[in-house]
């Protein structure tokens, strides 16, 4: 793979070179911008999107009140349907569990649904140290797999790649993974899709083992739940022999009218659309129908030290849509791989930080990554509110002292100044009569010129409040 999460620089780092990227910012701008409209579309459709999107919010919201109950309801009833639970604490345990359980079968490749929780744990990489290959079969995840890539988006993982490079791609890839490229493969979006369907097909159909995640796991039935768009999906789910899937234990909801919900809010808010093509679910083994052996991976990986969180708690809602960095300024200009994590954008900035701490520079970067505009809550189908919790995150930052340098420096400015109301009375006089040689705009040098020309600095009055207020209230009253 030609890059790596762990260990990559933080984000303004990141975001440095990225940003410089022409072509990247227009794959970005123009994939975005078409996504989003898209959306707003079919979300207006709806009278009552906004009833969906709080229901929504206060099914998750219960649900995680009462997560232990509800886990435990989803294993029994997994249990009793004929499958196996296994759980896993963190990343380390579930990429082991699922590879005791290909080697237990005797095979040495999987085929995968796209699954956000498998790239959290690094499972490919993890399988491929034990002699396992794993065979993605998303088209998103193909592109990326053959490109020796990192995904940059939830919903559309090769948002950053345009037609020409993915046929390039495919050209000189697939022959090393599979059935080559069709000779004279052209850019057209259906040539591309029809090269896929024929290197995918023969793995499909040789496939004993299948990897998958979960969009839902729906406890009163222990059944799971995949949407998706393309038909690999279905097709990972029902021809191999044995199915294991590795599931997030926040993705758990009570019941199937729960469900009715969120296969509302999830279409409109991830492809626009006003229902997915494919909506598969699975309730254990049924014999001579679909896997015969179903293994279920519950995943914590930082998610109890989340819920412990009462502000942070609300990332966990989160249905993994996409809306919010189809929206976000910040996304559409540094791209996904600048967040040094599988989630990028503004659901990234909170979550990562969350599940894995706060030790790294890395993950001590990436509250900062937001202009707190609001448009990631304004979309959030289950009413995220994102903002708050990179404030909250951002005062955890600075309490471990891993702030920016020139922000705690100036805090620590201000900080003396207040302590200090001989000199900040002082200070305010000084500049008050000094206003007249005070410059309209800061006088930045470099790439900060672009955005002090544009914003004068504010005016300030004749007099510091202190003294008007010892003028006009001499009496003191308040």
């Amino acid at each position: 793979m030609s890059g790596t999460y762990l260990g990559m620089p933080s984000f303004p780092k990141a975001a440095k070179t990225s940003t410089k990227n022409e072509k990247l910012r227009a794959n970005l701008t123009h994939a975005t911008h078409t996504i989003r409209d898209k959306r707003a579309a079919a979300v207006g459709e709806l009278d009552d999107w906004a009833q969906l999107r709080q229901a929504g919010k206060e099914i998750k919201d219960n649900t995680l009140a009462r997560l232990d109950h509800y886990l435990l309801q989803a294993e029994a009833a997994v249990q009793a349907a004929g499958g196996t639970v296994h759980w896993a604490a963190d990343a380390a345990e579930a990429n082991r569990i699922v590879a005791d359980l290909v080697h237990a079968k005797g095979e040495s490749e999987v085929v995968k649904v796209k699954s956000m929780a498998t790239q959290e744990i690094g499972l490919n990489e993890a399988l491929a140290a034990e002699g396992i290959t794993a065979y993605e079969t998303d088209l998103a995840e193909l592109i990326v797999q053959l490109g020796d890539d990192l995904p940059s988006h939830i919903l559309v993982p090769a948002i950053h790649r345009n037609r020409g490079e993915i046929r390039d791609i495919f050209t000189e890839a697939m022959g090393r993974w599979g059935r080559p490229a069709p000779d004279g493969l052209t850019d057209d979006p259906a040539d591309l899709a029809e090269a896929a369907r024929l290197h995918l097909r023969e793995k499909f159909l040789r496939a004993k083992v299948a990897v998958s995640g979960a969009n839902f796991l729906v406890a009163e039935t222990g059944t799971l739940v995949v949407v998706e768009s393309e038909g690999n999906g279905r097709m990972c789910l029902t021809l191999p022999e044995t199915l294991i899937s590795v599931v997030g234990i926040e993705k758990v909801i009570p019941t199937w009218r729960d469900l009715e919900v969120f296969l509302q809010l999830l279409p409109r808010s991830s492809t626009a659309e006003r229902m997915n093509p494919y909506t598969s679910t699975w309730t254990g083994t049924t014999d001579r129908d679909g896997p015969q052996e179903f293994h279920l991976v519950l995943l914590d990986n930082g998610r109890t030290a989340t819920l412990a969180d009462e502000v942070g708690r609300q990332a966990l809602r989160c249905i993994r849509c996409s809306a919010c960095l189809n929206v976000c300024p910040v996304y559409e200009r540094a791209g996904g791989h600048a967040y040094g994590s599988p989630y990028p954008g503004p659901i990234g900035a909170i979550l990562t930080p969350q599940l894995r701490g706060l030790q790294s520079e890395v993950d001590a970067s990436l509250p900062y990554a937001s202009t707190l505009c609001g448009a990631c809550y304004e979309v959030c189908p289950v009413a995220i509110d994102i903002p708050e919790v990179l404030v909250h995150l951002r005062e955890q930052v600075a309490e471990t002292g891993k702030g920016h340098r020139v922000e705690r420096a100036a805090m620590k400015a201000v900080t003396w100044l207040l302590d200090h109301p001989a000199v900040l009375t002082a200070a305010e006089r000084a500049a008050t009569r000094t206003r007249a040689l005070h410059p309209k705009r800061l006088p930045l040098p470099g790439p900060g010129k672009a955005w002090s020309d544009t914003r004068d600095l504010p005016a300030l009055p004749a007099e510091p409040f202190r003294d008007w207020w010892k003028k006009n209230r001499k009496d003191g009253s308040r």
